[in-house]
Parts: C-alpha cells; sequence; structure tokens
C-alpha cells in the first residue's frame, strides 16, 4: 500500500507530457470543489431555513404538552395538581384552554381561536418575546392578539370605546356561522375585549389566536375552573423527558396524552427533512454525473502511463498493485478537492454569518448555519462516490494493456 501510495502522490503532482491530458484533469479537481462546495452550501443553507422555520415553535410550543386523550377538555383535581407541583424535573408550567370562536368588530368577521392562559405560561413559553405593538397584557378587560386578526378586523390597540367582541357557541347548541349572527344571543356566548397588545411571527399564527385570561376564557365557555385543554410544562435544565413524561402520566391517572415539541409539530418537521432530503439526493446525483469526469480522468492518466505501468510490470508489480495506484489515486484528488470544496463552502458561510451580504428583505438576512454533520456528510458523500468512481476506473488495467 505505501508503494501504491507514493506512485499515485507523484502521478497527482506530475504533469502529462500532454496537454489535453493536464487540462482534463484539472476541470476534473475543479468540477469536485465547486460540487462538494455547492452541496455544502446547500446544506448549510437548508439548516439555517429550516432552524428559521421552527423558530417560532420555541415561542409558542412548550417542552412537553398534555393533551386529553378524548375530548377536547380535561378536568384535573386539587391531589392531581399537587402531584404534578412535586414532579421533579418540572421547572414550571401551565394550564390553557383553547377553542375556535367568531371574533366581531364593526360588522367584520373571522374564525380564530380563543386561548386562555394563566400567569405562567410566560414562563413555559417565549411568547411574550414576539410582542410586536404595546405589551404583554392579559387580565379580566384586556388581550393579546395576532397583527393578523387586528389588520383583518380593523382592531386598534387599547380601543376601549369599541372593543372587539368575542362570539363562542354555546356548548350542544347550533352551529359556528357568521350566518346565524341574528340570533346570537341564544347561540353565542359573548364577551367584549380590548386588545393591548399584537405579536407578529408568521401569517398562519398571526392570524390564528388571541390569548386572554384563563378564567374568563373558561367562563365564555362555560367550563369549570378546573377544566382544562392543555397543561404546558417546562424541564428543569439536564431532566430526563422519559422520567418526567411517565411522572406526568401518573399524577393524571393517564387521562393525558404527552408530546414534545417536535411531536405538536410533526407535519413541519416532516416536511423539512423531506425537503433537505430530496435536495440533498439531487445534488448527490449532480455529483455522480460530475464524477463521470473522475472515470475519464483516470482512464486517460492510465493511457498516459501506459508505458510506467509496463515498466513496474516488468519489474515485477502485480496487476493488482497497479490497479492500486490509480485506485489510490482518484481517492486522492477526490479526497483533496472535496476538502477544498469544504472550505470555500465554510468561508462563504462564515462570511454570511458575520456581513450578512445575503438579504431576503432589507433588515433580514438569509438564514445559514455551520453545522459539523454537514461537513462530515459531504466529505463522506464525495469519498464513497470518489471510491466508486476509481474502482470503476482502475479495473481498466488488466495483462493485455500492460504487455501491449
Amino acid at each position: 500500500m505505501n508503494f501504491s501510495l507514493y506512485i499515485a502522490k507523484r502521478y497527482v503532482r506530475s504533469k502529462s507530457s500532454q496537454n489535453a491530458v493536464n487540462i482534463i484533469n484539472f476541470i476534473t479537481f475543479l468540477v469536485i470543489v465547486i460540487g462538494s462546495a455547492a452541496l455544502f452550501i446547500v446544506l448549510s443553507g437548508f439548516a439555517g431555513l429550516k432552524t428559521f422555520s421552527l423558530s417560532f415553535t420555541k415561542s409558542f410550543d412548550p417542552e412537553l404538552k398534555a393533551i386529553p386523550t378524548t375530548g377536547k377538555f380535561f378536568s384535573i383535581s386539587p391531589e392531581q395538581e399537587a402531584k404534578l407541583a412535586s414532579i421533579k424535573g418540572i421547572a414550571s408550567y401551565a394550564k390553557e384552554i383553547e377553542e375556535k370562536v367568531l371574533l366581531e368588530h364593526r360588522g367584520k368577521n373571522q374564525i380564530a381561536y380563543l386561548k386562555g392562559i394563566d400567569s405562567n405560561y410566560t414562563k413555559v413559553t417565549g411568547v411574550d418575546s414576539t410582542i410586536y405593538y404595546g405589551d404583554w397584557t392579559i387580565n379580566e378587560d384586556q388581550a393579546v392578539s395576532g397583527i393578523g386578526i387586528l389588520n383583518n378586523l380593523g382592531v386598534t390597540v387599547n380601543q376601549f370605546r369599541s372593543p372587539m367582541r368575542i362570539y363562542a357557541i354555546k356548548p350542544g347548541e347550533g352551529s359556528l356561522s357568521s350566518q346565524s349572527m341574528g340570533s346570537a344571543s341564544s347561540i353565542y356566548n359573548q364577551l367584549p375585549i380590548v386588545i393591548g397588545g399584537v405579536y407578529a411571527v408568521e401569517a398562519d399564527l398571526d392570524n390564528k389566536y388571541v390569548f386572554a385570561h384563563l378564567p374568563l376564557a373558561q367562563a365564555l365557555l362555560e367550563k369549570e375552573p378546573n377544566q382544562y385543554s392543555g397543561i404546558n410544562f417546562k424541564l428543569t435544565e439536564g431532566a430526563s423527558e422519559t422520567s418526567v413524561r411517565e411522572a406526568i402520566l401518573t399524577s393524571l391517572d393517564d387521562m393525558v396524552v404527552l408530546k414534545n415539541r417536535q411531536e405538536l409539530n410533526g407535519t413541519l418537521y416532516k416536511m423539512l427533512n423531506t425537503e433537505n432530503l430530496a435536495t440533498y439526493l439531487v445534488f448527490t446525483l449532480v455529483l455522480i454525473i460530475a464524477l463521470f469526469n473522475v472515470v475519464g480522468a483516470i482512464i486517460m492518466m492510465i493511457l498516459d502511463k501506459q508505458q510506467n505501468s509496463k515498466t513496474l510490470y516488468s519489474l515485477g508489480t502485480t496487476i493488482k498493485a497497479l490497479r492500486r495506484i490509480y485506485f489510490v489515486q482518484g481517492i486522492l484528488v477526490t479526497g483533496v478537492g472535496g476538502v477544498i470544496g469544504v472550505l470555500l463552502g465554510s468561508l462563504l458561510i462564515w462570511s454570511q454569518l458575520a456581513f450578512e451580504w445575503l438579504k431576503i428583505t432589507p433588515t433580514l438576512a438569509y438564514p445559514v448555519e455551520y453545522q459539523l454533520i454537514n461537513v462530515a456528510i459531504v466529505l463522506v458523500t464525495i469519498l464513497v462516490l470518489g471510491i466508486i468512481a476509481s474502482k470503476i476506473a482502475s479495473s481498466r488495467i488488466n495483462k493485455k494493456l500492460v504487455s501491449q
């Protein structure tokens, strides 16, 4: 192997007497560098987009959430709540109640979700960090809404003279539709509410929620004070999620299902992972096509060095050893090209992180993320494809070729 490596390194460094072979070798090396750099940049870009797309889940979703196994609501007793408070590994927990409601303001209507929350909610999630205007003021008179809802209904912050109205269908009666507003008093419970703060994250969420005081929402929905649609948990640092899950389920008598942040957004995670995999496969296909150049370049090198191979064979070098020389040469070319490509890609990614030269909007830089796993993926991909290409090309060596 040392002999093959020695000869292969000499072949890589030396120039051919034929200029066409030198040009082919240079183009092959350049293609490997550009291909590996492009793959690394794309993977880093998708990693940044994934982090950016999931950033809102850290604001709206807790680390762990309990939802009812059946129906929309469940009740907990004071004894069960005391058990929850004593569970090791839980830093804080917050209760909520959520239901679809009809919002109305000056003749404009919109379907949205009313989420009643307690005072611990901002300790469990970072939703208060999404405030765009006003402040996170939630009490018997004020609520917080998404900016999309305000724009659609024409509501302004702290509009006490003409508050927004929330209509919640009475349990077991009628259907939720704007056409039945004429008999709203018999079908709906209604509540005037003033918007004290506005949050802004992304279009779907901005049109989805109105956050209100938990007792107020429970009264509007005609629910008992101990009835909830979910309990949100924040775990202490280093806590075992599995152990905490078991303790919560035991405390609540297995009447809830526990989901972590990824499980709560399973569709989104699956979509992003699928897109990432599809992009990787497409660029890998491009690399496979590009690495056919490696096969051609090695075969050209074999033909160019045919006299050298014949001399080595006459001196006792086996066909297997000759094949190994060109095999190692192909791996050296693809390996060095891959490393240089990753370094160039890394420089571009670091420059984007440092200087934010590529913008999505005038104030938002294109999100990228430097991950060592992407470095490993690119290098492993290049090396595997390089090994296959080198194996195919080196198999061209046979007794007939070296004896001519």
